[in-house]
């Protein structure tokens, strides 16, 4: 007997497929951004940069390594013995500001001796060394241009950037993955002396080391924001109660990623709730860090969502937990959505799709489909064949 999906039913097909569609996007595409005030950022951003002629970037392109090395060491005396930064302030910068070295190289393009000329440039058109400082930092043009300060050009001038800076590189911080801490956290180079470093001594207190804070700062920009961040240290605090060291934790943490405690924080007491204990929680964080780690834990509230909306009930979920298999939780939620297009594509009933979901969510998140189309049309049948 065939299946008919009456017009009701469709639409409601549409709508979970639609949510469905967007929850997934929403999470794959777009990461936690921690907000931050607009402080000290240029009126007009171009005003003091370095101004290029239109120049085929063809001879940039074709320049030997030797030729690049002397425009660097150029940079790196003009920054050091003219600007009198320090030598590896001044290094950092010459050797770190690729597309600034191109843009000194296209004024001076063809002549006979790189380093003198770029000196002599550079001696008769002073730049602004906060565009080979931020670039240096791991930042790129487009994102540091709207940061470049208003009425300063000269590094030296901004006394707190350069102080709250150096407290970051003495605490062990990297200096190209500083740039990620000042796009994402600028109030924390606005600190007057002393209070960056005792906002570093006070989670020291907690009992965490300099290397775990420093891996987190950069992680995390926002901890540097306010005082002690109490979600981040009732995370920290549940984590160690299950017997999860902190080593673990910075093993597991990547630092191109950013991360939500409070959201981390809110999937494991979900957990809780879901009927974990903290030995079980434990095991499963142990063997499955991407599940609050990746995309700090949205996946997995998004699929528990997306199982609640078919009538799976939490002890199910709890079941499913248990038995998760190796795979990202990312990869398991998208087989799992294809698995649903399938059967939205075979215009399967909402309550048979309910309870394929509930009885076999396991295995259509572990398994890999190709697109519903290409399935149909493998098994040489139409949509009404499979019913």
């Amino acid at each position: 007997m065939k299946t008919v999906i009456t017009h009701m039913q469709k639409q409601r097909i549409t709508s979970i497929l639609n949510w469905v569609s967007s929850i997934f996007v929403e999470n794959r595409f777009t990461s936690s951004k921690t907000s931050f005030r607009s402080i000290y950022i240029a009126q007009n951003p171009r005003l003091y940069r370095t101004k290029t002629p239109v120049f085929s970037d063809v001879y940039v392109s074709q320049v030997s390594p030797a030729i690049r090395r002397e425009a660097q060491a150029a940079l790196l005396e003009y920054l050091h013995s003219t600007r009198s930064l320090q030598y590896l302030d001044a290094e950092h910068m010459s050797k770190n500001s690729p597309r600034f070295i191109d843009q000194l190289l296209k004024q001076v393009q063809h002549a006979a001796d790189i380093k003198w000329s770029i000196n002599r440039y550079l001696w008769f058109h002073p730049i602004n060394e906060f565009e080979p400082f931020f670039e240096s930092l791991g930042l790129e043009p487009f994102e540091y241009r709207s940061l470049l300060p208003h009425d300063l050009m000269f590094l030296s001038d901004d006394e707190l950037l350069l102080e709250n800076y150096y407290v970051l590189c003495n605490y062990g911080i990297a200096r190209s993955k500083i740039g990620k801490i000042y796009k994402q956290a600028m109030e924390v180079f606005r600190y007057d002396f002393g209070v960056l470093q005792s906002k570093l001594q006070a989670y020291e207190e907690l009992g965490l080391n300099q290397f775990f804070i420093s891996k987190v700062i950069v992680c995390s920009p926002y901890l540097l924001i306010g005082g002690l961040n109490a979600k981040f240290v009732e995370v920290l605090t549940i984590l160690k109660s299950m017997g999860i060291e902190l080593s673990w934790i910075e093993e597991n943490l990547l630092e191109q990623d950013s991360y939500n405690w409070s959201m981390i924080l809110s999937v494991l007491h979900l957990f809780s709730k879901i009927g974990f204990s903290e030995e079980q929680l434990g095991g499963l964080i142990r063997q499955h860090p991407g599940l609050i780690f990746e995309g700090s834990g949205n996946l997995v509230l998004t699929l528990i969502v997306f199982l609640l909306k078919f009538g799976t009930t939490m002890n199910e979920i709890h079941l499913m937990f248990l038995r998760f298999p190796q795979i990202q939780a990312g990869i398991f939620f998208l087989n799992l959505k294809k698995c649903l297009m399938l059967l939205f594509e075979i215009e399967m009933e909402l309550d048979e799709i309910g309870k394929i979901i509930r009885s076999h969510a396991m295995f259509m998140g572990s398994l890999t489909l190709k697109k519903p189309k290409t399935i149909l049309s493998l098994l040489s049948v139409g949509r009404k064949a499979t019913l």
